[in-house]
């Protein structure tokens, strides 16, 4: 039985070494099939196939897809993030403004009842001070 005090430097750098190759082989899987389900130009057989290779000979089935399509895989990654930015954007923005409606459109609606003798000048004035102002 190996004891870690019987560990000498050289074999505690070996050991670091091996464990950080084998946790960046894991972050690789989990990356190109993260690629493989991100990717809308593959059919879900395509996936499902791809899927099936690098589970069953994984070290085949990541390089070769690594050379087959690994060139785009940096796009779709952008494609993604810039997807995910404007959804919070879009949410940043809607619940912002409360109901989603913005101040332009607050202004067109209280410009037509002004129009339409609903509001008074005197109210149509401080509603659009208090649109302006939020």
């Amino acid at each position: 039985m190996l004891l870690a005090a019987e560990f000498g430097t050289g074999q505690v750098l070996w050991s670091m070494l091996w464990f950080f190759l084998f946790f960046l082989w894991i972050m690789l899987i989990f990356n190109v099939i993260g690629d493989i389900f991100r990717s809308d130009d593959l059919s879900g057989w395509g996936k499902a196939l791809w899927t099936i290779f690098i589970v069953f000979v994984p070290y085949l089935g990541v390089f070769v897809y690594l050379i087959a399509r690994g060139s785009s895989m940096a796009q779709r990654q952008v494609n993604h993030v810039q997807a995910q930015q404007a959804a919070v954007q879009d949410y940043i923005r809607t619940t912002a403004n409360g109901s989603g409606v913005g101040a332009a459109d607050q202004l067109a609606s209280l410009a037509e009842l002004h129009t339409a003798g609903k509001l008074s000048d005197e109210e149509f004035a401080a509603a659009k001070t208090k649109v302006i102002k939020t």
